[in-house]
């Protein structure tokens, strides 16, 4: 097993969570169409969608990614397109978790009657989406497999220990099943 196996799993997990985010918001955008009085905003989804992304995707996740594959590449003479292309993953995962936070502060507001903030709600939800989606595809295509090359059978199996570490504080069979219970109601939340 290679140390991007797990995360690349992961990454599966992430992606189901980010149909369900655009679907939410397809769903919202077109009740807004109708009349913006028939949003039907879901305040449990929006909360699921922000738990799952602040743990799941960020405290997980990034810390794999983040606080030990980058970390150990960080040690190698990588090559300029690598070395950059790491940076760029990075600024992304900063960006990740604002838009995160983005989503948190209109959430909050729009349960607290703020109807005003509805526009930037769901452009927090499409723009979580759309990101996810593209930054994914980043990682597995052109990032993941090459940065593999700079390291020893024994260091990969290091990075897998590490990682295994990081999975044993963590409710993994929570998040696996806050998006599955989410799939099988169709996320149909004014329904």
């Amino acid at each position: 097993m290679l140390p991007i196996d797990p995360l690349m799993l992961e990454h599966r997990l992430i992606e189901r969570m980010t149909r369900l985010i655009h679907q939410e918001m397809v769903r919202i955008r077109d009740n807004i169409a109708v009349d913006v009085g028939f949003a039907f905003v879901d305040q449990r989804f929006l909360d699921a969608a922000v738990d799952f992304h602040n743990h799941y995707v960020n405290r997980l996740h990034h810390s794999k990614e983040e606080g030990i594959l980058f970390a150990a590449l960080a040690e190698k003479p990588l090559s300029t397109g690598h070395l950059r292309m790491m940076k760029e993953l990075q600024q992304e995962h900063i960006w990740g978790r604002q838009t995160t936070t983005n989503l948190e502060v209109a959430s909050k507001q729009y349960n607290e009657g703020c109807l005003e903030i509805l526009p930037d709600l769901l452009n927090s939800l499409g723009t979580l989406a759309d990101f996810y989606s593209q930054h994914i595809a980043k990682e597995d295509r052109h990032f993941f497999l090459p940065a593999m090359e700079y390291f020893t059978r024994e260091e990969k199996e290091v990075i897998l220990s590490q990682m295994a570490d990081l999975d044993r504080g963590f409710a993994l069979a929570k998040y696996q099943k806050l998006v599955a219970d989410w799939e099988a109601s169709g996320c149909k939340c004014h329904l």
